[in-house]
């Protein structure tokens, strides 16, 4: 019932008893249940022409709290969100390179923080923390310029057991990109289709996979990473995706033109002063996503290929408008042509995703068939 009303909107109890197939008695009293554990509400009644006016149930954004961990490659994110997606809550710290001891730091500092601000009510409505970080950290973190030694530490590091430790609460932990698709999948334009790829542009490019209205994340949960994807974008060889649509070979043509990268990861910089190098970038990000777009559409025939960053909402539009249109370029004979739309959570998706997971653990479903 929680599902139905998170993925629809305001449902009356009529309406949810028809799509799930429950008699109207049982969700009548799943509803009083639900009403009395401060997770739904009742909504503005709708009058029709004849006949009672129909009472639509809605989630009570204050009924579930919930904390993510985001853990990227040049920054870290603790937020809390409530029922709806809303952020309450966010705190947020930079660095050249993240180790275990100072992303531990940032959580339990940040944590008390946030928890500060609540009530002793809201406290006991929190479902959990969720973390996001990339699939195997230890890697490719010679491309940002991060010391393997300081790296390896993650490669035996108990990241879950030390948030539990941390915060007191349940903690589940999944791949960055297939958290932000997560986010994307419930609160945002992931709701509209049953299948789509989504692609996340963070300091390393990734994804997830949404199929019969299900994330799915795969025999080793690292499903639809698009990263390591082989592009050639009209040279001989190939290399991998992660290598031509990456955020960090923005940052290095920043640096190599003398100009201060950090302001691309501070989410109130706007990118203006940088157009040159922008462009270029959006250019080649493009084209070689094109290629994936294609490639991705030609294993599974997408309804949408949705595209987030971690980057203003021109920019994102910007890429989105210059991938469509490298597609098609391409020769897509036999497969129907790939349509690419702009994703809705945003820069903040991975975080958004990580507290989400909570959510979906104990409240709404992720489940084939259920829509």
């Amino acid at each position: 019932v929680l599902s139905l009303i998170q993925r629809h909107g305001g449902l009356p109890s009529a309406e949810i008893a028809r799509r799930s197939n429950l008699s109207a008695q049982t969700v009548s009293i799943i509803i009083r249940a639900l009403e009395k554990d401060g997770l739904l509400l009742r909504g503005d009644p709708i009058r029709g022409k004849v006949g009672k006016p129909s009472v639509p149930m809605i989630l009570n954004p204050d009924g579930i709290l919930s904390f993510g961990l985001n853990i990227g490659r040049r920054s870290a994110d603790l937020v809390l969100i409530d029922a709806v997606g809303v952020v309450r809550s966010q705190l947020k710290t930079t660095y050249p390179f993240p180790v275990p001891e100072d992303i531990m730091q940032f959580l339990e500092t940040g944590f008390k923080e946030l928890s500060s601000g609540l009530s002793k009510a809201q406290a006991e409505t929190v479902a959990g923390i969720g973390v996001a970080a990339p699939f195997e950290l230890w890697n490719w973190l010679e491309a940002v310029g991060a010391p393997p030694e300081e790296m390896q530490k993650w490669r035996n590091f108990d990241l879950q057991g030390e948030v539990a430790k941390r915060t007191g609460l349940p903690v589940i932990t999944q791949n960055d990109a297939t958290a932000a698709c997560t986010a994307e999948h419930v609160f945002g334009r992931g709701r509209e289709f049953t299948d789509y790829a989504y692609i996340f542009i963070g300091s390393f490019i990734g994804g997830g996979i949404v199929l019969n209205h299900t994330v799915y994340s795969g025999r080793t949960g690292n499903a639809g990473a698009f990263g390591p994807l082989p592009v050639t974008g009209g040279k001989p060889g190939s290399t991998q995706l992660l290598h031509n649509a990456s955020m960090y070979l923005l940052e290095r043509k920043l640096v190599e033109a003398g100009i201060d990268a950090r302001r691309i990861w501070d989410p109130e910089c706007d990118w203006s002063g940088i157009d040159a190098i922008l462009d270029e970038w959006i250019d080649n990000t493009a084209r070689h996503l094109a290629i994936a777009v294609v490639a991705a559409c030609s294993v599974i025939d997408f309804e949408r290929v949705l595209i987030d960053a971690n980057c203003p909402s021109p920019v994102r539009h910007r890429i989105v408008f210059e991938t469509q249109k490298y597609v098609h370029r391409l020769d897509t004979r036999g497969i129907a042509d790939p349509e690419v739309i702009e994703a809705s959570v945003g820069r903040n998706a991975r975080s958004i995703g990580a507290a989400t997971l909570p959510l979906m653990s104990r409240f709404f479903l992720n489940q084939q068939g259920f829509a």
